[in-house]
């Protein structure tokens, strides 16, 4: 074998592994609002569908809202710090190495009440990757100056296309709004909205 076919090979092989090592990085997105940031550890992609896992470092006072999700459970298990977990009828704090599922359709929220970050990883079975692009796209809105002070997108059907994907439902008096919300979500797919967010905020993922 002559010495610049030898050369040739090692450089391919070389970039090939360069490319197997990109794919396997990890990829992290940040909150502009909060400084929160999530690691995709696991997708569904790489798990068949198995299981979504995330990293997750939570500032003081950072959380969502209440809501609920149907099609999928949600473990935390806590790292580093103190989260707590609201349910509708309790309460829960979660210290390092402790660890809480919410069960589909249980309503609940987690937020860090304490004064400094909180690590903990997230698992969500089965995986869901219209959560994922969802996170996606919500850090990037966020990102772009296109949502509120709390994260909430400003554009109606931007809100509708995410809810839908992230399978997340908010509970109470809310629930009137749900047919609208339905609506809207049927507009952002007619409308190719959701596509549109997905291309923009989600080619990496």
């Amino acid at each position: 074998m002559s010495a610049k076919r030898c050369l040739y090979r090692l450089v391919v092989r070389a970039f090939s592994d360069l490319g197997i090592l990109v794919k396997k990085m990890k990829k992290t997105i940040i909150n502009p609002l909060f400084k929160d940031s999530v690691t995709f550890t696991q997708t569904a992609a790489e798990t068949n569908g198995r299981i979504t896992s995330l990293s997750v470092t939570q500032m003081p006072g950072g959380g969502p809202p209440m809501h609920y999700h149907r099609k999928f459970t949600e473990t935390f298990i806590v790292l580093e710090g103190r989260l707590t977990i609201v349910l509708k009828d309790r309460t829960i704090q979660l210290s390092a190495g402790e660890r809480y599922t919410v069960r589909k359709k249980e309503v609940h929220r987690f937020l860090n009440q304490s004064g400094l970050p909180v690590v903990f990883t997230t698992l969500i079975q089965p995986a869901s990757p219209g959560f994922e692009k969802a996170l996606c796209i919500l850090y990037g809105l966020a990102d772009d100056g296109r949502t509120d002070s709390n994260g909430i997108p400003r554009h109606p059907l931007e809100l509708a296309a995410i809810s839908r994907m992230s399978d997340m439902h908010q509970p109470g008096l809310k629930v009137i709004l749900a047919p609208v919300l339905s609506l809207l979500a049927c507009i952002a797919r007619i409308t190719k909205v959701d596509q549109k967010l997905i291309a923009r905020y989600c080619g990496n993922s």
